[in-house]
C-alpha cells in the first residue's frame, strides 16, 4: 500500500441539496475508457452535479465550483460535455478565450475517440477555429464551442450550458447566455473557476457563488476548495487542505517553483482565497509602484516634515511623513502601525523631531485626546482636526498629485498592499471619497494617514497654492 500524501478530496466549502440517484458514475465510466482515470474528488463532484430527483431532472439546475489553478477542474467540464453529446444532448461549451474553448474541442474529440468512439462513424466534427463543434450522428447530441460576448447565443437553444473561466462572466455575457436554456426540458448550467483576481473582469460567479452559501439561490449547487482568510501560501499542510489533485497530477516541487512575492495572488491562485469583493481597487500596484525610488531621496533645505495620523475602527492607529524634496517632489512613508491601546508616547516620540512642523490627527473619539497629549508634551509641532471637507481634498489631491508624478515614496510592502487593495467610499455629500479595503485583513490607515501627510505637506508649502475645494 502506498504511503504517497494526497490532497484533500472533498471540499473544504460546500453545499449541495440532497438526492438519492445520480448519473455522475455514467459519465465517469465513459471518460475513465479513454486511458485516463478521475480522481476520486472528481468522481465525488460528478455525483453532486449529476444529481437527479426522482422525475430525472438534475437536482441542481446549476452547480458551480472553484478550484486553485492545475488541479483539473476543467476535466470535469469534459467528463460532462463528452456524457451529453453521446446521450443526446445539446450544449454550449463557453470560455473567456477562444484558446481555452478550442482546447476544450481538442480534448472532448481526443477523450472520445480513446474511448471507443469513432469519429465518421459515431460523431463528426467542424474544425472552424473559434466556431468549433461536434455533432453525434445517432440523435440530437451537439456541442458548439464559442468564446463568450455580450452577443453569443443569442436566439439558439440548448439543454447545457458550460461556463468555463468563470472568474470573467460578466452581467453582460450573463444576459446574453442565460436565456439559451430556457426551452430545454432538463437544463442545467455548470461554472467552474479559480476566485476572482485584481485583474478579474467577472462578478457573476462571485455574486452565484455568494448566493449559494447563503442559501438564497433555489435548485442551485457550489463547491471550493480554499482558505477562509490571508495566509502563509508558503505552508504544506496548506497545499493538501486547497490542492485536491496534489500527490496525483500536482507535486509539492512544483507548487513550490511556482510561488512568489506576491502574497495576495499566491493565495488566490494556489489556496483558493475567496476576497469580500471583485478586486478593483482605486490605486492599481502598477500605477502605485510608477512612483517608487530605489534611493531616498535628498530634501529641500530646510524642509519641514508633515505627518498624518488615522485612527481606524477597527483600534488600529497609523502613522505618516511627508516632506518636500530637492527635486520639488512631496516624498512620503509610512512609520508604523499600532493597537490604540498602546497609548500616544510611541507617537509623541516621533513629533518631537525639530523639523516637524503639523500633525493632522483624524479619528473620532480618539484625535482630541492626542491633540491633548501633544500639548501637554510642550511640543512644537502643531496638531490639525480635519473636518470632513478637508478630509475629502486631502483624499483628492493625494491621487491628484500621485498621478501627476508629483509624489514618491519607497515602495514600502505595508503601504504598497493597503494601496493596491484600497477601494473608494462615499464621504459626504458632494460626492467626496475616502478609502476602505478590498483586502480582508489589509489595514487601510495607512494609507489615509499617508493622504493626511501629503495633503499638510502641500498645502503648507509656500509655493504651492493648496487646492481649493467649494461646498
Amino acid at each position: 500500500m502506498s504511503d504517497k500524501r494526497l490532497g484533500r478530496q472533498t471540499p473544504t466549502i460546500s453545499a449541495v441539496l440532497p438526492y438519492t440517484e445520480s448519473k455522475g458514475a455514467e459519465a465517469v465510466e465513459i471518460y475513465d475508457r479513454s486511458g485516463r482515470t478521475a480522481q476520486p474528488w472528481q468522481q465525488l463532484m460528478m455525483e453532486d452535479i449529476m444529481a437527479v430527483n426522482e422525475d430525472g431532472l438534475w437536482v441542481h439546475m446549476k452547480y458551480g465550483w472553484s478550484i486553485p489553478r492545475r488541479n483539473g477542474k476543467s476535466e470535469i467540464l469534459i467528463m460532462r460535455a463528452m456524457w451529453s453529446v453521446s446521450h443526446g444532448r445539446r450544449v454550449l461549451y463557453t470560455a473567456h478565450r477562444t484558446t481555452t474553448s478550442h482546447n476544450a474541442w481538442e480534448k472532448v474529440i481526443e477523450r472520445l475517440s480513446k474511448a471507443g468512439y469513432i469519429e465518421g462513424t459515431d460523431f463528426k466534427t467542424t474544425k472552424q477555429f473559434g466556431l468549433e463543434r461536434i455533432e453525434w450522428l445517432t440523435g440530437d447530441g451537439v456541442i458548439n464551442f464559442r468564446t463568450r460576448s455580450s452577443k453569443g447565443g443569442l436566439g439558439e437553444g440548448y439543454d447545457d450550458l458550460i461556463i468555463d473561466e468563470a472568474q470573467e462572466y460578466t452581467s453582460d455575457q450573463e444576459s446574453a447566455l442565460k436565456y439559451v436554456v430556457t426551452d430545454s426540458q432538463n437544463p442545467q448550467t455548470l461554472m467552474c473557476g479559480t476566485p476572482p483576481t485584481v485583474v478579474s473582469s467577472g462578478t457573476v460567479f462571485l455574486n452565484y457563488r455568494k448566493d449559494c452559501l447563503s442559501g438564497k439561490a433555489e435548485d442551485c449547487g457550489w463547491a471550493e476548495w480554499s482558505v477562509p482568510a490571508l495566509t502563509d501560501a508558503h505552508d504544506p499542510e496548506l497545499w493538501y487542505e486547497t490542492n485536491p489533485s496534489l500527490g496525483y497530477i500536482l507535486s509539492e516541487r512544483t507548487i513550490r517553483s511556482e510561488l512568489g512575492d506576491d502574497q495576495v495572488d499566491d493565495n488566490i491562485q494556489r489556496l483558493g482565497l475567496w476576497l469580500r469583493y471583485n478586486q478593483k481597487s482605486a490605486i492599481t500596484k502598477e500605477e502605485w509602484l510608477e512612483y517608487k525610488l530605489d534611493a531616498a531621496p535628498a530634501l529641500a533645505d530646510n524642509a519641514k516634515l508633515y505627518f498624518g495620523i488615522k485612527y481606524s475602527k477597527a483600534g488600529s492607529v497609523s502613522l505618516a511623513v511627508a516632506a518636500k524634496t530637492a527635486d520639488d517632489k512631496i516624498f512620503f512613508e509610512a512609520i508604523d502601525c499600532r493597537s490604540a491601546r498602546d497609548g500616544s508616547d510611541w507617537l509623541i516620540s516621533y513629533l518631537r523631531n525639530q523639523r516637524a512642523a503639523l500633525a493632522v490627527i483624524d479619528g473620532a473619539g480618539s484625535q482630541q485626546l492626542l491633540a491633548d497629549d501633544m500639548k501637554n508634551a510642550e511640543l512644537k509641532c502643531k496638531a490639525l482636526l480635519p473636518k470632513v471637507a478637508e478630509i475629502v481634498a486631502a483624499n483628492a489631491m493625494f491621487e491628484q498629485k500621485l498621478f501627476e508624478g508629483m509624489l514618491c515614496h519607497m515602495g514600502q510592502p505595508a503601504l504598497t498592499q493597503a494601496a493596491s487593495n484600497s477601494e473608494h467610499r462615499a464621504i459626504g455629500t458632494n460626492g467626496g471619497y475616502g478609502y476602505t479595503a478590498i483586502l480582508e485583513g489589509v489595514d487601510i490607515s495607512l494609507l489615509e494617514a499617508a493622504s493626511l501627510a501629503v495633503w499638510s505637506c502641500i498645502a503648507n508649502s509656500k509655493d504651492r497654492k493648496p487646492q481649493e475645494i467649494t461646498y
